[in-house]
Formats: structure tokens, sequence, C-alpha cells
């Protein structure tokens, strides 16, 4: 059986760059998105437990590759940390890597080589996932927030250059 990490890379495929909800929602929406995982968290970490007065919320997506489905999981809070571990890719690109791999490892009990074989996994999946080009989106998890414009038009404005969303 395989390892289970709390703590995972979340390498974004390129077809999927701009699917971000601060993009999608007004800050209105995105501000009632985000401060509903800040309560949840109750001012510690989602994935680490970390006691922390900034928080950041993150967004989960799976990937459906046989229907090329993107699909929102849910938004969590996490610290600052755990945040440049998942968005590795980022991290790495800011120079950052070292403190991201200590974290990966004292979070999920891990060493340097399981850190690497959990690494080169992501990649494999980023690289496979990205070879697919645009993906749908499916927002649904939205559903459980009242926003002021009905949920069908949420994205109306912006959704014109992005990918089919599925509601």
């Amino acid at each position: 059986m395989e390892k289970q990490y709390p703590l995972k890379f979340e390498l974004v495929p390129d077809g999927c760059w701009y699917s971000n909800l601060r993009s999608l929602l007004s800050q209105e929406q995105w501000d009632i998105v985000r401060k509903d995982a800040y309560a949840r968290a109750g001012g510690t970490c989602m994935i680490c437990g970390a006691p922390s007065s900034r928080l950041e919320a993150h967004e989960s997506w799976s990937y459906d590759e046989e229907r090329k489905i993107q699909k929102l999981e849910r938004v969590i809070a996490v610290c600052k940390r755990c945040h440049e571990v998942i968005h590795i890719g980022r991290t790495q690109l800011k120079g950052d890597i070292r403190r991201a791999e200590d974290h990966f490892m004292q979070v999920n009990g891990a060493t340097y080589a399981e850190y690497r074989k959990e690494l080169g996994k992501a990649n494999e999946a980023h690289a496979r996932r990205s070879r697919m080009g645009e993906w749908a989106i499916d927002l649904s998890w939205l559903q459980r927030f009242s926003f002021s414009s009905p949920w069908e038009e949420v994205f109306s404005e912006k959704a014109n250059s992005s990918p089919k969303r599925l509601t």
C-alpha cells in the first residue's frame, strides 16, 4: 500500500492555469469563500495544524482525465509554508525550494527520497494533464454559498474566454 501524505504537491495543468476562483468570482464573492475557509480553520493551518494569524486560501482541485474535467473539491485555509509546498513549481521559481523541502518532510514524516519520489509523481501527472489541453470546469462545490447573483450567472461575464463551465 502506498503511503498517503497530508501535505501534497498540486501542480495545475498548463491548460488550467487561469481557472482560479479569484479571477472567476467578484471580489465580494471571493471574500465570502475565503473567509468561510478561515472560519473553518479556526486560526490553524488545515494541513499541518500550525497556528497562524495569517492563513492563505487554497483551492483544491481534482482532475478527471477521462472526461477532461477540473473539479473544485474545496477551499481550505493553509499556512504560507504549506502553500509553498502545494505550489512547489512557483516556489522553485522564487528560489525558496529548500524551506519547502524541509516542510514537506517534517509535516509528512518523509525522507528526502520520499520527497523526491512524490515530486516526481506530481511532475509526471502535471506533464500528462498538460498535454491534454483545455479542461471543462466543475464548480458545483460553490453551490453552498448564497451569492447575490443566480448560480448559473456567477461566471457569465468572465467565462467567455475560458473553457466550458459545468454546474
